[in-house]
């Protein structure tokens, strides 16, 4: 049986005067999950938005909210984000020093737990915090911006960690967010993802329906 690949849309490649619209053409598409990128211009360049845009995008869909934190002290937020509605929340591996009591704070709050690497940082940086996670987001480009080029050698961490998982018998998630496009995305499945965020490939698509059913099934 084919494995069923989840796609993610980056809101952040929406039009953001009118996000309703943009998540009317994620779930006309047929995608899985709605993917929040949440930026502070500290631990990325750019500020995008907080807990006031996933609240109101939770009450506009019932489609899975993927939030991904790319923000430092992410603690001081958890409680703000279960609140908007997160069904899942990642947090970056290089902004917290306590990420398993942070990722237990999200569990007890009732939402799944990720955690995500930069492309500078290995999958051994995770190792302790497998078990306990949800979700594992590979960054295959420097996160910050849309529109970059996806970094090949990313990839050898989703394979590493399907190994890990395998040896480990866990449970948790692969997925990846960056450059994820047609001219990419098998190379992708064949390192063996679970989720892709994609965000200007679907939405800069002159079709994103038919984008979206490409990229899950080519």
């Amino acid at each position: 049986m084919k494995k069923m690949i989840k796609l993610a849309p980056s809101v952040l490649a929406a039009d953001f005067a009118n996000v309703s619209e943009g998540i009317s053409i994620i779930e006309d598409a047929g995608a899985e999950w709605v993917h929040l990128d949440v930026m502070d211009g500290s631990f990325v360049p750019e500020i995008t938005f907080g807990s006031q845009m996933v609240k109101a995008i939770r009450s506009r869909t019932d489609l899975p909210l993927d939030v991904h934190l790319m923000i430092e002290k992410p603690e001081n937020h958890i409680d703000a984000f279960l609140a908007a509605g997160s069904d899942f929340i990642t947090i970056h591996a290089e902004a917290v020093v306590h990420a398993n009591r942070v990722i237990q704070m999200i569990k007890d709050g009732g939402a799944k737990a990720g955690v995500s690497i930069v492309p500078s940082t290995p999958v051994s940086a995770l190792t302790e915090l497998l078990p306990f996670v949800d979700l594992v987001l590979i960054m295959t480009v420097n996160p910050g911006y849309g529109g970059q080029k996806l970094i090949p050698e990313c990839l050898d961490k989703v394979r590493t960690l399907n190994t890990l998982k395998k040896e480990k018998g866990l449970a948790f998630e692969i997925s990846i967010d960056g450059g994820v496009n047609r001219s990419t995305i098998k190379a992708c499945k064949e390192a063996g993802i679970d989720v892709f965020v994609a965000g200007s490939a679907f939405f800069g698509a002159e079709d994103p329906s038919a984008e979206a059913e490409y990229l899950k099934n080519c």
